[in-house]
């Protein structure tokens, strides 16, 4: 392989491009000796390498003479999962100084502040936490390229869904796991606040997300699907219900009116720091409502709905498999409804992903007949 002079970035910087008769670009990066043979996209700042199909492979941002690693990312995932630099150590089979001065010196590289440092632990500056998405991109995609041309085993059957917080997508998941359980396979259910399930399939971390939209939300979320390049494909439509538990005076009405319910707590889920009205998992966030609770989990708002007798307003989809018997639903006399969906980047999707929405579908079929 005949080597060009040409060398990118100031101060005679790394990477060195070379390239073979056949004209394909390798890229070496000489901290790692590690050498790749993807489509070159160079600007000022950064390397950019990109498989035969277009899939960002690998990206060397160029300062100060240095390159930041696929480790370095790695490291800055670890800790940020851990919330501890010691125990992210534990975890890697590193020394703890050598941890700390490997992403002292990716900071310094950057010219950013990942983590906030206090007694005890660590947590993610604003800007750090831009900088993980993109790290999660960057080995994730990494990870997938290593998989289809490394000779090596097979990997394990992966899977990921987030979702808002309802009992049908985990009765799916649940047949789902059922269905590989004698196969090997990763699979992860997170229950998230809706702007973290948009950011979990912008970022791939999840095959799909599902969210529900009404006439009141439609508008803004769409707009952010769009702008994230997110699609949102329909499941069904629910007319909006309340869960009470059976104990509660509610119980026994055909319906209920928003004035009905204004006696009684209302319990909603905690939406963080994008804790805007377009993004609660319930209808009628604005109305007015004298008695609120904010809850960040299914098991507290299920607790509190029958030692307070509180309310929440939901699909009226319910599992006695998962809430037992003492949960009811009752009919909220509304104007809205609740298009329930998934949202999904417009790609190709794998076998499992596809199994798991006939297993979705199949659930609300049932459960509508």
């Amino acid at each position: 392989m005949g080597s060009t002079a040409n060398k990118y970035g100031e101060n005679g910087m790394l990477p060195t491009e070379f390239k073979t008769p056949e004209g394909a670009f390798y890229v070496r990066n000489d901290r790692t000796a590690a050498v790749l043979s993807y489509a070159l996209n160079i600007d000022n700042k950064k390397i950019t390498l990109y498989n035969d199909n277009g899939i960002e492979a690998a990206v060397y941002f160029i300062l100060g003479g240095q390159s930041m690693t696929l480790q370095q990312l790695k490291y800055i995932i670890m800790i940020a999962e851990t919330g501890s630099i010691t125990l992210a150590a534990e975890r890697l089979f590193i020394a703890q100084p050598s941890l700390s001065k490997s992403v002292a010196e990716l900071e310094k590289e950057m010219g950013i502040t990942i983590f906030h440092r206090s007694n005890r632990g660590v947590y993610m500056s604003e800007e750090g936490t831009k900088f993980l998405s993109y790290a999660r991109q960057i080995i994730e995609q990494t990870e997938l390229l290593e998989n289809e041309y490394k000779s090596a085993p097979p990997p394990n059957r992966a899977f990921a869904v987030s979702s808002q917080h309802y009992a049908f997508v985990v009765n799916a998941f649940v047949e789902l796991v059922r269905e590989y359980g004698r196969d090997k396979y990763e699979f992860s259910l997170r229950e998230l606040k809706t702007a973290e399930i948009i950011e979990d399939v912008r970022t791939r971390r999840s095959d799909i997300g599902v969210l529900y939209l009404s006439r009141f939300n439609r508008e803004v979320i769409k707009h952010i699907l769009q702008n994230e390049e997110l699609k949102f494909v329909s499941l069904f439509t629910a007319e909006p219900h309340v869960f009470v538990s059976r104990s509660n005076p509610l119980v026994g009405k055909k319906s209920v009116t928003l004035d009905d319910l204004k006696a009684f707590p209302r319990l909603t889920y905690d939406q963080g720091v994008r804790n805007s009205f377009y993004f609660a998992e319930e209808l009628h966030i604005t109305a007015e409502s004298p008695k609120n609770i904010i809850v960040s989990d299914r098991a507290t708002l299920f607790n509190l709905l029958i030692g307070l007798d509180g309310y929440t307003i939901s699909s009226g989809i319910l599992s006695s498999d998962l809430n037992g018997s003492n949960i009811v639903s009752i009919p909220l006399e509304s104007d809205e409804s609740m298009e329930i969906g998934y949202i999904t980047i417009d790609r190709q999707m794998n076998e499992i992903t596809l199994r798991y929405l006939e297993h979705l579908k199949e659930y609300i079929a049932n459960y509508s007949s």
